[in-house]
């Protein structure tokens, strides 16, 4: 028989968060929540789980080979945990609010669970906050989902932000227009995936030529438009660069202060997005991204295909984040010696202190607070540096 685990080991892609991550997770997510309400995305809680058939339905069918699934005792049906939490937003908007005035503006935050990591996001567990637009098919609704997704991001300090916009439907419109299906267009599909221009041109036949001069004009939004507008493109995918165009000139005008790249032949993890999608990045360039991804969004299909409706939205990642932000400055706490006025240390509180009450004499209290971590000891009426 094996040994009994150690009492800290944990599954993989699991993990603890200690003082004082916790609590800085726990202030980072409220400050992404706050800057969403002040854009008018009201707060919604779905369920850990749900049944297979609601979990998996319409954008949630993407997600299916990541959830955990398990028989509920109770109902004697299978249920999933979930693994991403805008499809259950689409849910509760086409159900419970399918009669609230559109375009409705919903927020959330919650952990997710997935069978597997990757290589890029080995966590399992994995903390989100987001916001869907859901009713609004113009592209106005991609502006604000951008500009909001910018604005809760630099509202903590994130540096140097920069946002990665992509188009998933610009390719499946070029391969359908030159008669690629198929396997064919999976292959493509993966040589695009992976940059190689050699097997983009020799799977793509006539369109072989556009698709490499796509792959090139990835850059600085203003360079990857004018390189579009060279570009000899299929009528479908003709009014996905028009519909790319009105975004960016939106974004400039609204949030002229992010920093915008595009590729436009990018899809991994788009794969059930219907138009513009978009990923946040931080301290580098959209391909060399030294922290990962910080959240990412775009546009789909809320609800399954009889009542489904236009929507865009996004998801940050509370890991990332924490990752990207500057180390804050610890604390001040002040330790109180036994016997100190009740009114006091409400005082101290109220000032901003954190207060750790002490439960047993101590020699010397100096000493006492540095064990116990304390900034401060409090003499007489002020606390006073220890260190």
């Amino acid at each position: 028989m094996s040994e009994a685990p150690h009492p800290a080991l944990l599954p993989t892609g699991m993990q603890d968060l200690l003082p004082p991550e916790a609590e800085v997770e726990a202030a980072v997510v409220a400050q992404l929540m706050a800057t969403l309400t002040v854009h008018g995305y009201e707060r919604v809680k779905p369920p850990l789980v749900e049944f297979e058939e609601t979990l998996f339905a319409g954008a949630g069918a993407a997600m299916a080979n990541s959830t955990f699934r398990l028989m509920d005792p109770v109902s004697h049906r299978m249920i999933g945990v979930r693994a991403d939490m805008t499809p259950q937003i689409a849910r509760i908007a086409a159900t419970r609010l399918g009669s609230a005035p559109r375009p409705l503006r919903l927020s959330y935050a919650g952990q997710v669970l997935r069978v597997r990591g990757s290589e890029i996001r080995p966590e399992r567990q994995i903390g989100q906050v987001g916001a869907e637009l859901i009713g609004a098919a113009k592209a106005a609704a991609d502006v604000e989902a951008i500009a909001v997704a910018g604005a809760a991001l630099a509202a903590l300090g994130v540096p140097h932000l920069t946002v990665d916009i992509t188009l998933p439907t610009l390719v499946p419109a070029i391969a359908e227009a030159y008669g690629i299906g198929g396997e064919s267009a999976a292959a493509l599909r993966s040589a695009l995936d992976h940059k190689d221009a050699a097997a983009v041109t020799g799977l793509a036949g006539k369109a072989g030529k556009l698709l490499e001069r796509l792959l090139l004009a990835a850059g600085p939004a203003a360079a990857t438009l004018a390189a579009l507008d060279r570009l000899d493109l299929p009528a479908r995918a003709s009014a996905e660069r028009a519909r790319l165009g009105a975004v960016l000139d939106g974004l400039a005008a609204v949030a002229p202060e992010l920093k915008v790249t595009v590729d436009p032949v990018e899809n991994r993890g788009f794969e059930y997005h219907s138009g513009i999608s978009f990923t946040f990045f931080a301290g580098g360039s959209a391909t060399h991204g030294p922290l990962g991804e910080l959240g990412r969004g775009g546009r789909y299909d809320a609800g399954d295909r009889a009542s489904a409706e236009p929507a865009t939205g996004f998801t940050l990642y509370t890991d990332t984040i924490l990752k990207a932000l500057p180390q804050a400055p610890a604390p001040r706490s002040v330790l109180l010696p036994l016997g100190v006025d009740r009114g006091r240390a409400d005082a101290l509180r109220a000032a901003g202190w954190v207060t750790v009450a002490a439960l047993e004499p101590a020699g010397d209290w100096r000493v006492e607070a540095q064990r116990l971590g304390c900034t401060h000891v409090l003499r007489g009426d002020d606390p006073v540096a220890v260190g």
